[in-house]
C-alpha cells in the first residue's frame, strides 16, 4: 500500500535539502541566469550531499533510493527558489534507464559520474514534426555492420551545452514486422555528424534548449542502451519518472510563490490591518496551497508505484500528478503575482519571472490536453478522438 503520511527519513531530507536551498535562493538563480552561466556551484553542494544520485543504487555511488526521494531534492530546492531542472533529465530520467536496463560497462561508465554530478546526460525525445505523439518519431537508427547509424532531428532538448552525452530515443526496423520501434542511443556529445543549435527562448533560466541534428551519427553496438526488441517499456521506464519529477518542479515553484505572497500578506498593511486579514486576499491563498498539498499526494503516489515497480500504475498516477502539479503551480504564481500588486512585477520579489516558467509544467514534457487523452481512453474507458 502507498502510506500518505511521510516517513521520518523522508522528513529529515526535506529538511536538510530545504536548508541546502535557502544557502541559494531565487536571487542566487536570477544572478545565474543574468551572467548567462550555469548553477554549477548549487548543482556541485547537491552532489557532494549525495542529493543529485539519490535514485540511483548505492552498487554506483547512489543513494540507493528512487524517484520519492529524488522528487523530494527537487521540491524543496525549488521552494528555496532554486530549482535544478537537469535534475529532471540526467539522474530522473537517463541515469533511471541506464540504472534498469544498461549493460554492466554502461552502468559504470555513466551511472557513478551522474551520481556525483561530474557527469550530465540530456535527454532528446521530442522531434519538430512529432510533437507529444511519441509514435511519430523520425529519428531512425540502422545497422551498418556491428555499428548503429542514426538519422534525425530533436527540438527543445534541455542542457546539451553541459550534458557530456544525450541518451536519444530513434526508431529501429522489427525484422519480423517491418514496423519502427522505439529504441535508446546513447550519443557522445562530440560525435561527427551530432550538431547542436540554441533556440532564443523568452523564458528565464540558467537551462538552455536546443535543436539537435543528427546527419548519419555512427554509433558502436554498445550505444544502444537494453533490448533492442523491449521497445516502450523501456522508453516509459524514463517518461515516468520525468512525469513524477515535473510535478516536483512544479510544486516547488508553486510553494515558492505561495510563500513569497503569504509573507507579503501577514506584513502589508493597508487601512489599519495586514492585506491578509482580508478574505478576498485569503482565501485565494488558502486554496493555492490546498491545491498544491492535493498535486502532492498523487505525486507521491505515483512515486510510491514507481518504486515499487508498477509501471502500469505509475503512468496513469505520474500523468495525474504531472497535471495537478502544473495547473496547482501555475494559479498559486498567478494568485501570488495579483497578492502582491504591483509589487508582484518588480525584480526585487522575483516573482514576475515565474509566470512563464510556471507554463512549462503545463506545457512539457506532455500537454495537459494529452493527460486529459490519456486518462479519458486509458482510465476511463472512452473512445479515442485521434
Amino acid at each position: 500500500m502507498t502510506s500518505v503520511i511521510e516517513s521520518e527519513e523522508h522528513k529529515a531530507l526535506r529538511t536538510a535539502v530545504a536548508t541546502l536551498g535557502k544557502r541559494y535562493g531565487r536571487e542566487y538563480m536570477a544572478t545565474v541566469t543574468r551572467e548567462n552561466r550555469h548553477p554549477t556551484e548549487l548543482w556541485s553542494d547537491a552532489a557532494k550531499l549525495g542529493y543529485l544520485g539519490a535514485n540511483l543504487p548505492e552498487a554506483y555511488g547512489g543513494g540507493g533510493g528512487g524517484i520519492a526521494e529524488l522528487s523530494i531534492v527537487l521540491e524543496e530546492l525549488g521552494a528555496a527558489g532554486s530549482p535544478l531542472l537537469m535534475l529532471i533529465v540526467s539522474p530522473a530520467i537517463c541515469g533511471t534507464v541506464i540504472a534498469r536496463f544498461g549493460t554492466d560497462q554502461q552502468k559504470q561508465e555513466w551511472l557513478p559520474g551522474i551520481a556525483d554530478g561530474t557527469r550530465t546526460m540530456a535527454f532528446g525525445i521530442t522531434e519538430p514534426d512529432a510533437g507529444s505523439n511519441s509514435h511519430r518519431i523520425t529519428t531512425t537508427a540502422r545497422k551498418d555492420g556491428p555499428d548503429w547509424l542514426l538519422t534525425g532531428r530533436k527540438v527543445f532538448i534541455s542542457g546539451v551545452d553541459i550534458a557530456d552525452a544525450v541518451l536519444i530515443v530513434g526508431r529501429t526496423e522489427d525484422s519480423r514486422t517491418g514496423r519502427l520501434k522505439p529504441c535508446l542511443f546513447i550519443v557522445p556529445r562530440d560525435a561527427e555528424g551530432f550538431s547542436r543549435r540554441r533556440i532564443d527562448m523568452d523564458i528565464e533560466s540558467p537551462e538552455k534548449q536546443f535543436e539537435l541534428t543528427l546527419d548519419d551519427v555512427r554509433l558502436p553496438a554498445d550505444a544502444l542502451v537494453g533490448d533492442e526488441d523491449a521497445g516502450l517499456l523501456q522508453l516509459f521506464a524514463g517518461l515516468n519518472p520525468e512525469r513524477v519529477m515535473t510535478a516536483a518542479f512544479a510544486l516547488g515553484i508553486g510553494r515558492y510563490a505561495l510563500d513569497t505572497a503569504v509573507r507579503y500578506a501577514r506584513e502589508r498593511t493597508v487601512w489599519d490591518a495586514p492585506i491578509g486579514a482580508h478574505q478576498a486576499v485569503a482565501h485565494p491563498l488558502a486554496q493555492a496551497h490546498i491545491d498544491l498539498e492535493l498535486a502532492r499526494l498523487m505525486m507521491q503516489k505515483a512515486a510510491a508505484l514507481y518504486d515499487a515497480g508498477d509501471d502500469v500504475g505509475a503512468g496513469e498516477a505520474a500523468n495525474m500528478a504531472k497535471y495537478a502539479a502544473g495547473e496547482a503551480c501555475v494559479k498559486a504564481v498567478d494568485q501570488a503575482v495579483h497578492t502582491l500588486g504591483g509589487n508582484g512585477l518588480t525584480r526585487e520579489f522575483g516573482l514576475a519571472s515565474l509566470i512563464t516558467v510556471a507554463r512549462v509544467a503545463r506545457i512539457a514534457p506532455v500537454s495537459r490536453e494529452m493527460i486529459l487523452n490519456y486518462v479519458s481512453h486509458q482510465t476511463l474507458g472512452l473512445p479515442k478522438s485521434y
